[in-house]
């Protein structure tokens, strides 16, 4: 059964994790912001060696001997805390961190044990959407056809969170585009490989610090080894159902972590709020009653009790990941209501504050501004919404659209 305790671990490294968005992130939060794109985030490196020499990193925490089946508290866990701390910090320079990468987490999900320990540390984006080709993973045209010992990979992907900065990326494309989403596999392409080019990098309302590209492939070869997971394409109805399910697995791991992202972000905005309030004399105390609040701490109250319901709900999916336990429900249901709370969170915090909400002054418009992105990548909240519903309801994608 779940705990609703952090392991002392996990707590350990969230306490090592807010210093580290404190000292090494909050202070850099403005300056990329304004830079955009026109400045690379240096200082990330230096940081990303901290980060990398952390204890525990990537490891299995407080896991227990093969054949019991009690509490496991893993990876899923560590990550979507760490992830809700240092977006804590700033959420454009976490996804600008070079340890970081949407990418890293596919090639964690399906990759062999032979193609993780060859490609070793990585800092990948994750390619997936294309112009005709957005919520629907299944309605991709970028292909891959064999050639000897290569994969030819020809299609346009959009919207490429690190798409520019990064070192690898995780590209999306079919085997046989008669076959729909049965033939659809994953390849790890590194930068630099003749035939993908970077065509655009976008300017952005939020996540600033972060780039946001366009990736066209155009003969583009990569080594046979370099598709993750089984090459084979289904030949049975059920066996192709599994074999999308198997690379859709990736969302399984990811969309907790994303929605870390807006718990992380929500907590500042509640934070650096109830600072300014304090400043001016209002404080909140949990032992008033409801006719005794004022109309701003209502507010606040009620905003804590959405941020609390979302927090859960992360830990609850990726715990469950950590368990072996099947969690596509409960990682859509989180990425969801994470994505809201975010939003919703980040903008009545800048209403509550006035000027100081809306000006430059104070990191709140920014907060506001980085919210809506995470209520819409990694699937849309109303696409989480028809995940759930689905799942709830026992149908299909045709059959609930």
């Amino acid at each position: 059964m779940i705990n609703l305790e952090l392991p002392k671990k996990i707590e350990d490294t969230r306490v090592l994790l807010r210093q580290f968005s404190r000292d090494g992130l909050r202070p850099l939060s403005r300056k990329y912001d304004l830079a955009e794109q026109k400045e690379m985030p240096e200082e990330l490196y230096e940081l990303s060696k901290l980060l990398r020499a952390r204890p525990n990193r990537g490891k299995d925490v407080d896991a227990q001997p093969a054949g019991e089946t009690t509490n496991r508290n893993g990876n899923n866990l560590s990550m979507v805390v760490s992830s809700a701390e240092l977006c804590w910090g700033d959420v454009g320079l976490f996804l600008a961190l070079p340890t970081i990468g949407l990418g890293n987490a596919a090639v964690s999900a399906v990759a062999s044990a032979e193609q993780q320990a060859e490609w070793g540390e990585l800092f990948a984006a994750m390619a997936i959407t294309e112009p005709g080709a957005g919520s629907d993973s299944a309605a991709i045209k970028t292909t891959a056809v064999l050639d000897g010992d290569e994969w030819v990979l020809n299609g346009e992907k959009i919207f490429v969170t690190d798409g520019y900065r990064s070192k690898q990326v995780v590209v999306w494309a079919s085997l046989d585009l008669t076959l729909g989403k049965a033939a659809i596999k994953s390849f790890l392409v590194p930068k630099g490989t003749p035939g993908m080019t970077v065509t655009r990098v976008e300017h952005k309302l939020g996540i600033r610090a972060s780039d946001t590209a366009q990736i066209v492939l155009e003969n583009c070869r990569v080594p046979k080894a370099n598709l993750l997971g089984n090459p084979e394409i289904a030949t049975t109805a059920e066996a192709r159902k599994k074999a999308f399910g198997g690379v859709m697995q990736t969302f399984d791991n990811t969309r907790p972590m994303v929605a870390a992202q807006a718990v992380g972000l929500a907590r500042a905005a509640l934070d650096l709020t109830e600072e300014l309030l304090a400043e001016q004399g209002i404080e909140l105390d949990f032992e008033k009653s409801y006719h005794q609040m004022s109309a701003v701490e209502n507010d606040l109250y009620e905003l804590e009790a959405e941020y609390e319901t979302a927090r859960l709900l992360v830990l609850k999916a990726a715990w469950m990941a950590d368990n072996k336990q099947p969690n596509s429900r409960n990682a859509s249901m989180s990425k969801a209501k994470a994505g809201r709370m975010g939003n919703q969170v980040a903008l009545k915090c800048v209403e509550i504050c006035g000027q100081l909400g809306y000006s430059k002054a104070q990191l709140l418009e920014k907060f506001a501004r980085d919210s809506k992105i995470i209520d819409i990548y990694e699937g849309t909240q109303q696409i989480q919404q028809l995940i759930v519903a689905r799942q709830v309801l026992g149908k299909g994608s045709s059959e609930l659209k």
